[in-house]
């Protein structure tokens, strides 16, 4: 007898994580270059980056206050309604008032004779919510390895290939959870050396913006990558 063909009942599952990876990639690139931009003391653009951060926000807290509150994946993968619902929905929350705050303080931020100092002593009370982010992600991290949540499965194209590998995809995906936890901490060092006059660029800055960048570039592949793979699955798997 051949091996029996793996059937997922698609519509008690409904999962949109593409479109959540993609935008978390955008969010975190362009956090990352918000912060270069006021760092190297160039003209700042507050329009345009509320602009970015309200587009990417508003998609990121619907599919994760959705996902957080009705746990779409529940009858396959009920862990990945909180490893990406919860992740999301707080990231598109903080996005939603990054663009908030850029809008209405456009004309401060950019009259302002320092705007990096304007800017992180306005978000420097974030901190403590940055540093609860680092420790949720450091968490997800761990359970991720330990129980290797994020293998897929060999229908799905490309990353099936890995099947008879779970620990690859799942220690990926937890290191870029970790990552993004570590710019979270990272990020809120910055914003209390950034609120000091005498504020000079040191190795934990430019770790943050490497990691931002790397970690963004990645999710941003990754969920770029998922509209083929996802697709493929939802057709090898559909009854």
């Amino acid at each position: 007898m051949g091996e029996q063909k793996l059937i997922i009942d698609w519509p008690q599952m409904i999962t949109y994580n593409t479109i959540m990876a993609l935008l978390v990639g955008v969010s975190l690139i362009s956090l990352a270059a918000i912060g270069r931009h006021l760092v190297n003391r160039k003209t700042p653009n507050p329009t345009g980056w509320a602009l970015n951060l309200g587009i990417t926000g508003a998609v990121l807290f619907l599919t994760g206050l959705h996902m957080t509150l009705t746990w779409p994946l529940a009858k396959y993968y009920p862990f990945d309604n909180i490893i990406f619902g919860e992740t999301t929905l707080a990231f598109g929350t903080v996005n939603l008032a990054l663009a908030l705050f850029f809008w209405k303080r456009s004309a401060e931020i950019s009259a302002a004779e320092d705007p990096l100092l304007f800017v992180a002593t306005c978000l420097k009370p974030l901190n403590i919510l940055l540093y609860a982010f680092a420790l949720m992600l450091t968490a997800i991290f761990f359970a991720g390895v330990q129980f290797q949540f994020f293998a897929a499965p060999k229908e799905e194209p490309i990353s099936g290939n890995f099947a008879d590998m779970p620990w690859l995809e799942a220690w990926g995906l937890s290191l870029v959870f970790l990552g993004i936890g570590i710019c979270s901490a990272l990020t809120a060092i910055f914003f209390d050396k950034a609120s000091r006059h005498d504020f000079k660029t040191g190795i934990l800055q430019k770790l943050c913006y490497a990691g931002l960048l790397i970690t963004g570039w990645f999710m941003l592949l990754f969920g770029a990558l998922n509209y083929y793979t996802h697709i493929g699955l939802i057709v090898h798997t559909m009854k």
